[in-house]
Formats: structure tokens, C-alpha cells, sequence
């Protein structure tokens, strides 16, 4: 199993600016030692860093969410 470098003191947030979490900033599945506030948590292995972040409040790590394409521009109807 991966394991997830959570940085506590860079926060993640969505598209529309609210807070979702904290910044995974590394995956692997061989960790090391780091330093505080840093700490390791064990994760999924389709996690990546800067594309998942880490929710405090429950203790899981969720995707980050991607900003809705708009939708085609539409052509006038000719009667």
C-alpha cells in the first residue's frame, strides 16, 4: 500500500475557492523520515500528489476536484 506526505500547513482549494484540505505533496511506497508538521498516512495507489488532497475532519484523502469544461457555444437557428 502507498503512503501519502501530507503537508498540514498548505491548504488545498476547490475550483470555487473553498477550502477542501491539506496539500499531499508526495506518494511512495517506501516513506522516510520527515520533519514536523509533515506526516505520512497510508493511501490508495491511484493517489497522486497535487491531484488528492487530505480532509482533517474525517482523516481521508479525496481527489481534488476538476473545473467543469464549458459547455460548446451554440449556433443560431436560421428560420
Amino acid at each position: 500500500m502507498k503512503q501519502a506526505l501530507i503537508s498540514p500547513n498548505e491548504q488545498v482549494y476547490s475550483y470555487e475557492g473553498v477550502l477542501l484540505g491539506e496539500r499531499v505533496a508526495e506518494t511512495t511506497t517506501t516513506p522516510f523520515e520527515v520533519a514536523p508538521p509533515l506526516f505520512w498516512t497510508a493511501c490508495n495507489d491511484d493517489v497522486q500528489a497535487d491531484q488528492w488532497y487530505y480532509d482533517p475532519t474525517n482523516f481521508t484523502i479525496d481527489k481534488i476536484p476538476v473545473k467543469p469544461a464549458p459547455p460548446p457555444p451554440t449556433e443560431p437557428v436560421v428560420i
